[in-house]
């Protein structure tokens, strides 16, 4: 089974900065959280005064949560608006709220017996989830507020005296057995609230490394294209110093009989010169942009892929797969041409000159594939994971700079799409150039 490794990374960015929390996905989350502890202090208070037969004030608890959950809503309507339409500091959002929460949390234990009501463990539940999302010093607040309120319940609450640690009457203790159930609420809220929101903060950490290293891709490609635009301007001076003297070698070699068989090497000279200032032109002039933004037709691009593979030395065999239209579809020439043509150089080199290359296009969903295949000796694990890097090759000295398949990536992914490889040792490599087949991204679009 070939071992496959997308060429660079994929996947969206990320604007937020590293010191930042994602409170767009982090507020939701403290959403369900109150409206969780809401809707169970309603219950545990209705299964308390009808199950345990134990008078409470269901009328002052029932006003409690509702306005907990009357803000609850005020916060769910302002979670669901764009972060930077939020007029209150997400932080100082947050611990407000647990503030208010950790008062009315004292106030129905006050309502319920106090200190000896076994859900005083409750406050817990606030104190993990400020350490896990807010800074030190709003997670030290809350914990001395819900240290105070603590010890208010000593000396200010409505006696029950089912819930006293010294009741004697018959039956299990049931100070103890709320204690357990007080414990076991607990531990599911803090599992599954703070739990989610420390998995979610690891997937955004990830996010923040897969953006440094697009980031880090990008500013490669800008040094390349600085790089590109240097190495332009000072070839222009021996590239037309080149043209110049093979110009006027021509023109003595056709008037001199005995050296006129030179003149058609001078007019190579001449014709791979200029053919050489046109790729440099590319590099430099105001066509570098609009040869991104031109579209052709696939059965054009095949055409001039062929014209390239007379180049390689090797035979060619191009098969286009499923109900792909050669002349309706359209496609962003230079960058695919100069991709797939680096793919296949690539494949030449690496396969015996008496094997051919398999060119592919087709149809996979939404996406168009041009899948490169050689018959060469294949690439290894380290190989494959270091594939996509500038100026890595394999090569030998002189044959190869390593930009060829980097930029083809860097391309691919402008387009929308990516580059992949498979490869097995000693059977040889695939590689899959993939783009979205009908859209056309906004980096290639005309501004």
């Amino acid at each position: 089974m070939k071992r496959e490794i997308p060429s660079g990374p994929v996947g969206g960015l990320s604007s937020r900065s590293s010191g930042e929390l994602p409170w767009d996905i982090v507020l939701p989350w403290v959403v369900r959280l109150r409206f969780t502890i809401s809707a169970a202090q309603v219950l545990i208070a209705l299964a308390v005064q009808f199950l345990l037969q134990i008078d409470l004030p269901l009328g002052w608890i029932f006003v409690v949560a509702t306005l907990a959950t009357v803000s609850n809503f005020a916060l769910r309507s302002r979670v669901s608006r764009p972060p930077e339409k939020w007029e209150l500091d997400p932080s100082k959002l947050v611990a407000l709220l647990f503030f208010s929460d950790t008062v009315a949390l004292t106030i129905l234990l006050m309502l319920t017996g106090g200190a000896t009501n076994p859900f005083t463990v409750l406050y817990l539940v606030y104190m993990t989830l400020s350490a896990a999302i807010l800074k030190p010093a709003q997670t030290w607040a809350i914990g001395a507020f819900s240290t105070l309120c603590f010890g208010i319940l000593f000396f200010f609450y409505r006696p029950i005296s089912q819930l006293e640690i010294a009741h004697h009457g018959s039956g299990a203790n049931l100070h103890l057995i709320g204690m357990w159930i007080g414990f076991l609420i607990t531990v599911f809220l803090v599992a599954t609230f703070a739990g989610a929101m420390s998995n979610l903060l690891r997937i955004w950490q990830a996010s923040l490394i897969e953006m440094q290293k697009n980031l880090a891709k990008k500013d490669r490609l800008a040094s390349l294209a600085t790089l590109a635009a240097g190495a332009a301007h000072e070839l222009n001076t021996p590239l037309g110093t080149i043209a110049l003297l093979s110009k006027e070698l021509e023109h003595q070699t056709e008037n001199s009989a005995p050296h006129a068989e030179f003149a058609d090497d001078c007019r190579v000279i001449r014709h791979e010169v200029d053919r050489c200032r046109q790729i440099l032109l590319k590099l430099t002039g105001p066509g570098s942009e609009t040869g991104a933004r031109e579209r052709t037709s696939l059965s054009g691009l095949i055409s001039d892929i062929r014209g390239f593979s007379e180049c390689l030395d090797h035979p060619l065999e191009i098969a286009v797969l499923q109900s792909v239209d050669l002349r309706s579809t359209t496609v962003a020439r230079e960058p695919i041409l100069q991709s797939v043509t680096a793919l296949l150089k690539n494949a030449a080199d690496a396969s015996p000159r008496n094997l051919p290359i398999h060119l592919s296009i087709r149809v996979a969903g939404d996406r168009l594939q041009f899948r490169v295949e050689d018959h060469g000796a294949g690439m290894s694990d380290e190989t494959l994971r270091r594939i996509g890097e500038p100026f890595f090759t394999t090569k030998e000295p002189g044959r190869g700079m390593g930009l060829g398949t980097f930029l083809a990536s860097a391309f691919a992914e402008q387009l929308g799409g990516r580059l992949t490889y498979a490869s097995d040792l000693g059977k040889g490599t695939l590689a899959v150039f993939e783009i979205p087949l009908h859209e056309e991204p906004e980096g290639m679009r005309d501004a």
